[in-house]
């Protein structure tokens, strides 16, 4: 299970990193600071629970065809994440040019930072867990996350969004190894 909290952390991230951003640059007309903290960890964590779920499932399948090869595949996909997460660190974010937070600004949030999770959980019958428990687990951790990271925001502004990433990238890029020596 701690292999899982550790992934949870790290997909986290990336939502963390937005949702940091989002409270840098709400407007106090349009939300307060908490109900903003509430939407964005609600739209991030239901999406990063599901699309895990998603990536189990089209993990689930495929490991019977190609099982002696699901370590390797695993690895590549989360090294590739990681490499991607670590590359954004030190881009513009994607919340950049936002000017008002409404449901569909969140909703394609919400994606845009869970299509990794879908990818990473494909390597959720590799650990051997429950993948309900599992992606619950990854819905909370970036629930959380998500508030925090914009009440941070409003408070600190966007110098911690980039280092969210980064960490998350590290961390997955590690977990990519552990696949290929376990």
């Amino acid at each position: 299970m701690f292999d899982v909290l550790l992934l949870a952390l790290a997909l986290s991230m990336d939502a963390l990193a937005v949702s940091i951003g989002l409270g840098a640059k709400m407007s106090s007309q349009q939300h307060t600071p908490f109900r903003l903290a509430i939407k964005a960890g609600l739209y991030f964590g239901v999406f990063q629970a599901l699309m895990p779920f998603v990536g189990f499932l089209a993990g689930h399948s495929v490991l019977g065809w190609v099982e002696s090869l699901a370590p390797y595949v695993a690895f590549i996909l989360l090294l590739g994440i990681g490499i991607k997460m670590i590359y954004e660190a030190y881009s513009d974010g994607i919340e950049q040019d936002l000017r008002q937070i409404t449901h569909r600004v969140m909703l394609t949030l919400a994606i845009a930072t869970s299509i990794d999770a879908m990818a990473a959980g494909f390597s959720l019958p590799l650990l051997k867990v429950d993948p309900i428990l599992a992606c619950a687990l990854i819905g909370v951790v970036t629930l959380l996350f998500s508030m925090l990271g914009v009440l941070i925001g409003r408070k600190s502004g966007t110098w911690l969004e980039s280092q969210a990433e980064l960490l998350g990238g590290v961390v997955l890029i590690i977990m990519s190894f552990k696949f290929l020596f376990v």
